[in-house]
Formats: C-alpha cells, sequence, structure tokens
C-alpha cells in the first residue's frame, strides 16, 4: 500500500512540475497573446490565469510536442467561456434597463438571475439554436407546444422533441455539476 502511495504522489509531483515549467515557460507569450484577443491587461491576465486553473483541474499530457497551440486551444475554450458570459451579462442588463426603475431588482437578486441565466447556458451548450430557442421559449415566457410551434414555424411533434431532447441535457448537465 505504501508504494501506491508514493506512486500516487510522484504522479502529482509529476503533473505540478509539467504545469510548473509550462507556466514558466510560455505564461508572458499566453499574456501577451490575451492581450491581443482581448485589448485589456488585466483581463488578459485573469484569462491567462484562469487557462492555467484549467490546467490543474485535469491531468495534462507529460510531453507536449507543441505547447503553444495546446495553451491556445484550452484558452480559446476559456476566452469563449469569457465573451459568451459577458454577451449574457449585456443581455440581461440591457433587459434590465427597460424596466422601470421601481420593478429593478435589488443588486443580489441581479447577481442570483445573472449566475442562474449562465448554468442555463451551460446546460443548453452544444445544442442546436432551434433546441435551445424552443426551451426557452417554453420554460422562460411561458409559452405552450402550440405556440411555440407557431413562433418557430414548426410541427408540435418536433417541438415536443426538442424539448425533450433539451429538458434531458439540462438533467445530465444538472447531475455533472
Amino acid at each position: 500500500m505504501p508504494a501506491d502511495d508514493t506512486l500516487q504522489r510522484d504522479t502529482s509531483l509529476g503533473t505540478l512540475n509539467t504545469l510548473q515549467g509550462l507556466y514558466n515557460d510560455h505564461h508572458g507569450w499566453l499574456h501577451g497573446w490575451l492581450h491581443r484577443k482581448t485589448g485589456c491587461s488585466h483581463r488578459a491576465a485573469d484569462l491567462a490565469h484562469d487557462t492555467f486553473v484549467r490546467l490543474l483541474e485535469r491531468d495534462p499530457p507529460r510531453l507536449l510536442a507543441s505547447p503553444r497551440a495546446f495553451l491556445t486551444t484550452v484558452a480559446q475554450r476559456v476566452l469563449y467561456n469569457y465573451w459568451r458570459r459577458e454577451q449574457i451579462e449585456r443581455a440581461y442588463l440591457d433587459a434590465l434597463a427597460q424596466q422601470p426603475e421601481a420593478l429593478a431588482p435589488s443588486p443580489e437578486a441581479r447577481a442570483i438571475v445573472l449566475e442562474t441565466l449562465l448554468e442555463i447556458d451551460r446546460c443548453l451548450d452544444g445544442l442546436p439554436p432551434l433546441v435551445k430557442r424552443a426551451f426557452l421559449l417554453a420554460q422562460l415566457d411561458g409559452l405552450t407546444h402550440p405556440e411555440i410551434a407557431a413562433e418557430l414555424g414548426i410541427s408540435l411533434a418536433t417541438v415536443k422533441r426538442h424539448l425533450v431532447r433539451a429538458g434531458t441535457q439540462c438533467f445530465f448537465a444538472m447531475g455533472m455539476a
């Protein structure tokens, strides 16, 4: 049993050393690459940090033939998530701006709603746009199946199929969280 513990510790140290080397060798380059993409040094620093945190959350390959290509792929996903979050937040804030001030939710309620919207977006990630739209019309707008069919110009059976698909995806995404 102690041999297994030693092997596990050695594996963890090997991964940590690999990540440390990757960080030391390429963090400056990654920060510059992200700065060019975002136009903001502070945002680039945050996203570079998030990229390496994402690598810490999983086991990176030990020998990378092309470390910058690997980092670019991971950083692009982090950047995509950032842009998607910004888009959702902007849309929510625009919707709030159209409400009378007396009906505006508190900052805490806004934060909760925004986090909920981001979670819904994460759950629906990867679904075709029409499936997402049908689900959102049913869940957020409260439309009935026939109303969704009319709105989207699809059959009632297709609406039901889309809602089952989106509901199943959400069920499994929430179970994985």
